[in-house]
Parts: structure tokens; C-alpha cells; sequence
């Protein structure tokens, strides 16, 4: 019973995050490198993700359609521009928050 007691009493909780988040999860406090690394993670995985989507859409289309589909199309055209557009919006999203802190002086 004492340790419990012990346990409650040296953990503290700590108050409401304020600042931007995302799906609930503070990001205000990240520096220039961590909001660059992040974008482009962000970028990495959304260009992996979408090849892997398209590259199966294109094979079922290739089965379904008896077509003959590059699967080079898939990242050339798809995953390419969705990879550039997420690691742009990331970097915009994540760097105007990093010069907004730094201006105000949080």
C-alpha cells in the first residue's frame, strides 16, 4: 500500500498543452530539425505507401482489363506527386508553426 501511495505521489501530471495539434498530439514544440526530419519521413512514407497502393491497383487492372499497364505508371504518376505534395504541406504546416514560436518568443 505504500508503494502505491508512493507511486501517486511522485508522479505529476501536467496541464493542458497549449498550441497546435494533430489528432489530439501537441506538435508546437518541435525545432528546425525535427520539423524537417518529420516532413520528410512524412514524404518517404506517404511516396512508399502510395506506390505499393497503386502498384496493386495497376496489377488488378492489368488481371481484370487484360491490359498491359507499365507499373512504372505507379510511382512515376501517382506516388511521385503525392510524396512531393505531403512533404511540401509538411513543410509549410510544420515551418510556419516553428517561425510563429520563434517570433513570439515561446
Amino acid at each position: 500500500m505504500s508503494s502505491a501511495a508512493g507511486m501517486a505521489a511522485t508522479t505529476s501530471r501536467t496541464g493542458p498543452q497549449n498550441g497546435p495539434k494533430i489528432f489530439g498530439i501537441p506538435f508546437g514544440d518541435f525545432g528546425l530539425f525535427a520539423s524537417l526530419l518529420i516532413s520528410l519521413a512524412l514524404g518517404f512514407v506517404t511516396f512508399f505507401g502510395v506506390t505499393f497502393l497503386s502498384i496493386f491497383v495497376i496489377l488488378l487492372l492489368n488481371a481484370v482489363a487484360h491490359q498491359n499497364i507499365d507499373l512504372s505508371h505507379g510511382y512515376k504518376y501517382v506516388a511521385f506527386p503525392a510524396g512531393l505534395v505531403v512533404l511540401a504541406l509538411s513543410l509549410l504546416t510544420l515551418g510556419i508553426v516553428w517561425v510563429r514560436r520563434r517570433v513570439l518568443g515561446k
